[in-house]
């Protein structure tokens, strides 16, 4: 039988094993008296403050102190320590070499069996380099906010279900614009205008560059934005994700305003076109001037050849020399004159080679009534404009078909001015029908009588008198630019109060109205 003393039970520590664990414990262990006074030290404490255990024992506690800690924090920590209850916080303490350190703190009143404090528990991390971080992460983040605020661009965080989580000052004026959360509204056009491409772009994360979005308002101008997505992802912060990192993506949708951009650029494409219109009427109208002027010289010119040879002729019977002075002189002239024509014909502009694209009758008349705002607004015409419900597309020359329609606006607009009172409208309908499209542009001037229904189309016609110097090539140009694109215009018969002027073109590939 073994006489050997018994084993201490398993749940019984050794006394020494506590007094290894805090000398070798890498966090910053004291031991003070009831006034601070230090009786111990470990080793990570002499690491943290520079100062040796035989240095610092016997030492106030205070002699780590520094004096930008304010005098309130002290007084907060021995008002909890008196009252034998733990305080933690932040001291900004000296080592030994003056240098500071900020010092996560706890302190923890040691009770005797008889309820009185005889000792402090101090344990201290040196927190400097963390609260550095902390501080440039948050000077980062005010900074970024900053800059993100001042942008002149609209910047919205969303996450993966939409849903706003951050934006910036421009972004709050767009809602004040546009009403409650304009983002959802501008992902809905973008998810319209890109189609599958964009549900695509959004499983793969993949950015979309700046896409234009037009937003209408009822009673209010149409606004302009261009709208970029990118996405960035976000590693979860929480303990669950240390070591399976967990990933959230969000969207960041930037929007530019650039309504008055698009403004500006209309009014440069609508003035260019204007310009364009007006060389392209003044060519023709020299070219209609020129022909006609040549038509109206050949008919002296060809009875003058007649008689011409009706006198070689007679003179040719008779016994008179062949070379009869008054014959040749007339033939010379008739010569010269041949010559002159020529020359003259010569000098018409060509009409330039006709580049054929696909257009939209829609959006050319949607132009022309935009040339003649002015013009309108000056005559107080109410204008009534129904386009099309799909595109109405032609083959043809752009600035001939919009030429088209702007004589007939132009010559509408006057026949409504003629008129002195009664209504003053202008009704424009464009319909698409299986081989060709149709538009009406219909005035409540004075009208064309019958008899001069076909008669209007020819050069140099007006029915509004020559002391309007008008030269009466409007609709002849219009007759004209209709026959090139393959279609017809006339004026309805059966219309009566004013003047319905009917245009069929037929549809883009297809065949002759």
């Amino acid at each position: 039988m073994s006489t050997s003393n018994p084993a201490p039970p398993p749940d019984v520590l050794p006394p020494h094993l506590f007094r290894q664990a805090v000398e070798q414990a890498a966090l910053a262990i004291s031991i003070t008296d009831a006034r601070a006074n230090i009786l111990y030290a470990n080793a990570a404490f002499s690491r943290t403050t520079g100062y040796r255990q035989e240095e610092i024992v016997g030492h106030n506690e205070s002699i780590l102190s520094y004096r930008v800690t304010p005098k309130l924090v002290y007084e907060t920590l021995w008002a909890q320590i008196q009252r034998q209850r733990p305080w933690n916080g932040l001291l900004v303490n000296k080592r030994k070499d003056g240098s500071r350190y900020l010092a996560d703190v706890t302190i923890t009143p040691v009770v005797s069996e008889q309820g009185a404090t005889t000792h402090y528990l101090g344990m201290q991390r040196d927190v400097t380099e963390v609260h550095r971080l902390e501080r440039q992460v948050q000077n980062q983040k005010a900074l970024i906010e900053s800059v993100v605020d001042a942008a002149q661009v609209a910047i919205v965080l969303l996450d993966e279900n939409e849903h706003v989580l951050l934006d910036n000052q421009e972004y709050k004026k767009l809602i004040g614009d546009l009403g409650k959360e304009p983002a959802i509204a501008l992902l809905a056009a973008m998810r319209e205008q890109l189609g599958e491409g964009f549900e695509q772009s959004r499983k793969q994360h993949r950015n979309v560059a700046a896409r234009e979005i037009l937003i209408e308002r009822p009673q209010r101008p149409s606004r302009w934005f261009s709208c970029s997505i990118s996405w960035f992802e976000e590693h979860d912060s929480g303990a669950d994700a240390f070591y399976e990192p967990l990933r959230r993506h969000y969207l960041l949708l930037t929007i530019q305003d650039i309504s008055e951009l698009k403004r500006q650029q209309e009014a440069l494409r609508i003035n260019g076109l204007q310009a364009l219109l007006a060389e392209q009427e003044r060519i023709q109208g020299l070219r209609e001037t020129l022909t006609g002027a040549i038509f109206q010289l050949e008919g002296p010119l060809n009875m003058l050849s007649a008689a011409a040879h009706m006198l070689e002729r007679r003179l040719s019977s008779q016994t008179i020399a062949a070379d009869n002075i008054p014959a040749s002189a007339l033939g010379e002239a008739i010569q010269k004159s041949r010559e002159a024509l020529e020359t003259l014909r010569a000098c018409i502009p060509d009409a330039g080679a006709e580049i054929q694209q696909q257009i939209n009758i829609n959006e050319v008349l949607a132009d022309v009534l935009k040339l003649a705002t002015a013009s309108l607004l000056s005559a107080g015409i109410v204008v009534e404009w129904q386009p099309s419900a799909q595109p109405v597309l032609v083959s043809g020359n752009l600035a001939q078909l919009s030429n088209l329609f702007k004589q007939l606006v132009s010559n509408a607009i006057e026949a409504v001015n003629e008129r002195r009172g009664g209504r003053r409208e202008l009704h424009i309908v464009c319909s698409s029908h299986p081989d060709h499209i149709e538009v009406f542009v219909e005035d409540s001037g004075r009208g064309i009588p019958e008899e001069l229904r076909y008669k209007v189309f020819q050069p140099f016609f007006t029915t509004k008198g020559a002391a309007k110097q008008h030269l009466g090539l409007g609709l002849a140009m219009a007759q004209e630019i209709v026959t090139r694109h393959r279609g017809v215009i006339d004026i309805d018969p059966e219309f009566h109060s004013g003047c319905r002027v009917r245009v069929q073109l037929p549809h883009a590939g297809g065949n002759h109205v």
